[in-house]
């Protein structure tokens, strides 16, 4: 059997330099991509189970395409979790990737879903696993059937059976390896036994991948979110690289401005590295989760300071790898408890804070479904994956069920249905955010400088710069304690601003007098030279 061998670093190399030359067309992104579990978000036909056709009938809800509403999110894109037909609720492990799982629908409602989006001016990022299929694709039970049928004894041939290369066989049993039946065949499974990994080095399977992204390109599809990009090759970050490298060379010959963004689960200097790649956008883990940037700057164990220098930095780490990198900030996702659960008694201000700390990085921000609601859902990962709280009332029109095996979860805070009629409530509060942002170009285009003399534990003031002299510099002034705040503006080079826009967690607004900004709890000011 072929098996996996390290690559040298002459060979990562050469394939960084052809990466060097990739178009950076998908630069021209900016905004901020909500996330949806399909299965979760909206049922057209009354089944339980959320659908393209339900995904289809929200969208204005997502953006409706008119930059003079205000109703909406006015989110730029769409990552859908994998929507190929699977075995399982989560469809991680692929049977088909040119087809729909029929849980969600048809090849025509996802089309119609994608044209849709574009006529609202949203891309559409699907989801692509392919480090593994699942056991039941029939590249894997064929190349079960054959090494089952072979005599005792009797190695097998690619000529014979092609598929017995698509995946990681070996007679013995190495860490991450399940048996295939009783047939002393042992194959890599690093996820599950119900996910064995791909070999990637095959021939045949990258000329299948490539088949795949042409065939989703060519609906129109906008670019890719690649799951598990560090374990495509298990433990050889080298190999990893090569790989993604070729696939995002791959994917931007057949379309130079797809967006690809990946999951690289690692430390930040780490997954920094991947830009060499060519890839877009990789995932900002440093600031996500319970454990992240974000979270201790709310809850007040890191300084104001801190994460404004932790923006400035990261900045300035992925340009040079990489200086057309795009940062892809991110709070949680479907992995993730959620956000609404880090805070103990929280009445939502530090949830809203949380939002705008997230949205404040550069980029492309992404926003996990219902954490504009401030939904709760943590332990399994089923829990995670809850049914968006359209309503109070789970009978309610277009409600879902929720995977299997979810617990009965209680909301912290009310469905939709309540927020959209409170002016203070979270979901209010993260329509703002994402507008201001929206108005704002240098927030996602720009580079971070922090004013020194204006920033500490409470609070932090930074101006957002872009090299493009047509986009007007921002300064932002974030309180992140529970304490009004004063800052007085002329200490430092940033005096006669005028206030832009702000952002407040209760009904105390923030102030600005000449030079003095007052900043109310958990508050953040957007500041404009007066011109």
């Amino acid at each position: 059997m072929k098996g996996l061998s390290g690559f040298s670093a002459a060979a990562l190399a050469a394939f960084i330099l052809a990466a060097a030359v990739i178009p950076a067309k998908a630069e021209e992104f900016r905004g901020v991509c909500y996330e949806v579990f399909v299965y979760s978000f909206y049922d057209s036909d009354g089944d339980g189970t959320g659908d393209l056709n339900g995904l289809t009938q929200k969208l204005d809800y997502i953006n409706d395409g008119d930059p003079e509403t205000k109703d909406d999110l006015g989110c730029a894109g769409i990552w859908t979790m994998p929507v190929f037909p699977s075995p399982t609720y989560h469809k991680y492990d692929v049977t088909d990737y040119m087809d729909i799982d029929p849980v969600y629908g048809t090849m025509p409602d996802f089309e119609h879903y994608l044209d849709e989006c574009h006529k609202r001016g949203i891309k559409v990022i699907l989801d692509l696993p392919i480090n593994h299929t699942s056991s039941e694709h029939p590249w894997f039970l064929q190349a079960k059937d054959y090494l089952l049928s072979l005599p005792e004894g009797q190695e097998p041939s690619d000529t014979e059976c092609r598929y017995a290369d698509y995946y990681n066989f070996s007679r013995e049993q190495k860490n991450g390896y399940a048996p295939l039946d009783d047939s002393g065949w042992y194959y890599e499974a690093q996820f599950w036994e119900g996910m064995p990994d791909l070999n990637l080095s095959d021939k045949n399977v990258r000329d299948e991948i490539r088949e795949i992204v042409s065939f989703w390109l060519g609906k129109g599809v906008d670019g890719f979110r690649l799951d598990a990009v560090t374990s495509y090759y298990t433990g050889d970050k080298n190999a990893n690289m090569l790989f993604l490298s070729w696939l995002v060379q791959t994917v931007k010959k057949i379309a130079p401005d797809a967006y690809l963004v990946g999951e690289a689960w690692t430390d930040q200097k780490s997954y920094a590295a991947f830009y060499q790649t060519g890839i877009d956008s990789l995932f900002d883990f440093t600031f996500s989760g319970a454990d992240g940037m974000i979270t201790g700057t709310v809850r007040g164990s890191k300084k104001a300071l801190t994460y404004a220098k932790a923006l400035e930095s990261e900045e300035e780490l992925y340009a040079s790898v990489r200086p057309s990198a795009v940062n892809a900030p991110f709070y949680t996702n479907h992995d993730m408890a959620r956000s609404a659960g880090y805070y103990a008694w929280d009445d939502g201000s530090r949830t809203k804070l949380a939002g705008a700390l997230n949205l404040l990085g550069t980029g492309n921000a992404f926003l996990y479904y219902g954490e504009e609601l401030g939904m709760t859902g943590s332990g399994r990962d089923e829990n995670k994956r809850a049914p968006m709280y359209w309503s109070a009332d789970p009978g309610a029109e277009g409600m879902c069920i929720g995977p299997p095996e979810m617990e009965d979860l209680t909301m912290l805070f009310p469905s939709l249905e309540e927020q959209a009629e409170d002016p203070l409530s979270i979901f209010q509060y993260f329509r703002k955010a994402i507008q201001i942002r929206n108005s704002l170009p240098a927030l996602a285009e720009g580079r971070t400088h922090v004013i020194g003399e204006l920033s500490g534990r409470e609070v932090c003031v930074f101006t957002r710069s872009s090299k493009d002299d047509s986009l007007a510099d921002v300064t932002v002034a974030v309180n992140t304690s529970a304490e009004k705040q004063t800052v007085d503006l002329s200490a430092a080079s940033v005096s006669g601003l005028r206030l832009y826009e702000s952002l407040e967690t209760s009904a105390e607004k923030v102030v600005l007098m000449e030079d003095t900004l007052i900043l109310p709890p958990f508050s953040a000011a957007f500041l404009m030279e007066n011109v």
